[in-house]
């Protein structure tokens, strides 16, 4: 058994947590202060021809394929990272997919549904209709973020990787499919789920091992 704490966690992944808790309380501040339909208004008003492109692939970046091709480049460079990265997923997942199902909470194009002619809808993008909180999309980068950063080398990655996930909540408002709120949670779930999972599992001492310091490419 290893001797990792949650705070020696955080401080591996402070470039990532610290802006992410100042950026988490305005998040909080604006939803205490504004309602649901005026946050979502404010966003949807904000469409770009460069958005309509952009968004589409960025939102992609929270898709489940996309960890799974990260948890294939990881296994070529070490079991123990893709481990992390594949577990923390798959824990994340399951614990957004029980909320989800809690709450059956609807989507915006169902919520609006006698204001449609209101919104900016992006060509092209299938709109979903239920479950919307929290966004999916969004625990897994955010998960996914925390992993990168904790595994990272170069810690000053930590910050990038929040922007991403950053990038990939706000794909989801600009899109239609979530709310504030649901982007909002799917930041909390993913951050703190993946940080407290990867504080027992890299506690374990075959973690630290070197079989498991290995990846399939074998190192010169």
């Amino acid at each position: 058994m290893m001797n990792t704490r949650i705070t020696d966690v955080l401080y591996k992944i402070r470039l990532f947590y610290i802006p992410y808790l100042i950026i988490l309380i305005a998040c909080l501040v604006i939803k205490i202060t504004y309602t649901r339909d005026e946050i979502y208004f404010s966003v949807n008003k904000l469409y770009t021809h460069t958005g309509d492109f952009v968004f589409p692939y960025l939102t992609d970046l929270g898709e489940g394929y996309m960890v799974v091709t990260l948890t294939l480049i990881m296994l070529c460079l070490s079991y123990r990272k893709a481990l992390l990265l594949a577990t923390s997923f798959a824990i994340s997942g399951i614990l957004v997919q029980i909320v989800k199902h809690i709450y059956h909470s609807p989507r915006p194009v169902i919520y609006f549904e006698k204001e449609l002619t209101l919104i900016h809808f992006v060509k092209g993008i299938r709109m979903m209709e239920h479950n919307s909180f929290p966004s999916g999309h969004t625990v897994t980068a955010f998960s996914a973020a925390v992993v990168l950063s904790y595994v990272s080398v170069n810690k000053r990655y930590g910050f990038i990787f929040l922007l991403l996930a950053i990038g990939v909540a706000y794909s989801r408002m600009y899109l239609s499919q979530h709310f504030f709120e649901d982007v909002t949670a799917g930041s909390i779930l993913g951050t703190f789920s993946t940080v407290m999972w990867v504080t027992w599992l890299d506690n374990k001492a075959f973690m630290h091992s070197q079989r498991w310091a290995k990846g399939l490419v074998k190192k010169k």
